[in-house]
């Protein structure tokens, strides 16, 4: 029974029956929640998204349903591939990492769908170890350090923000009025953690300056921009 369920997994490739069709979809279940778990296990916080994990799956059985049309029928391979061309999708793709999930579902769906079971068994169990070993790297986050004030702290802000960052934080944005001015430096993660271990926090150092009204730090990652 093992040697003609091996036979079957690796050297299958006549047309399909209804065993072979539903044994096509068993495998790409099984490797769809190969995929959902990956994916669970390697997005974290805000990034997850459970909707877009299901549809992980969901887009798994549908290539595999596709490539069961599709079969060993070169016209009709072609017609599918004319009928699929005039999809657009809108969905922006917020984490670039979702990419390479998704291509991963049709790669396993078309092995699938195409009874190549080891080729989708060995590449799966290849792209779940890299993802969860490389999906626990984090981008590193932006700052943003706003501080808004009367014109005539322009040059004290200047000079304060410089000499606590050791002259490392990129001015970005200088806005000005006739009474206030507004400054928008870019900071980065190691430069807030150097900074953080001086006893006094930049907000209260400028504080000390009369005039200045506004001092604001905002953290800029992917997951905000999502």
């Amino acid at each position: 029974m093992k040697e003609q369920l091996l036979n079957y997994l690796v050297t299958n490739t006549g047309a399909l029956t209804l065993e072979g069709v539903l044994f096509n979809f068993l495998m790409s279940v099984v490797l769809g929640a190969v995929i959902y778990i990956s994916y669970r296990f390697s997005q974290t916080g805000a990034v997850y998204s459970a909707r877009f994990n299901v549809s992980l799956v969901m887009l798994t059985l549908i290539t595999t349903m596709v490539m069961n049309v599709i079969g060993n029928n070169i016209a009709l391979s072609l017609g599918m591939v004319g009928a699929l061309s005039i999809v657009r999708f809108r969905t922006a793709i917020k984490d670039p990492r979702d990419t390479a999930y998704i291509f991963w579902c049709i790669a396993v769906g078309i092995c699938c769908g195409a009874s190549e079971f080891m080729i989708a068994g060995v590449g799966s169990a290849v792209i779940f170890l890299f993802l969860l070993i490389f999906g626990l790297v984090k981008t590193n986050d932006r700052f943003l350090l706003v501080v808004r004030g009367t014109r005539e702290c322009g040059e004290y802000i200047e000079n304060t923000v410089s000499s606590q960052y050791n002259g490392k934080a990129r001015l970005r944005v200088k806005n000005t009025s006739a009474q206030t001015v507004e400054y928008i430096f870019e900071l980065s993660q190691v430069m807030i953690k150097a900074a953080n271990k001086n006893e006094e926090p930049i907000s209260d150092i400028l504080y000390k300056k009369e005039g200045i009204s506004n001092v604001n730090m905002v953290c800029q990652n992917d997951e905000i921009n999502r």
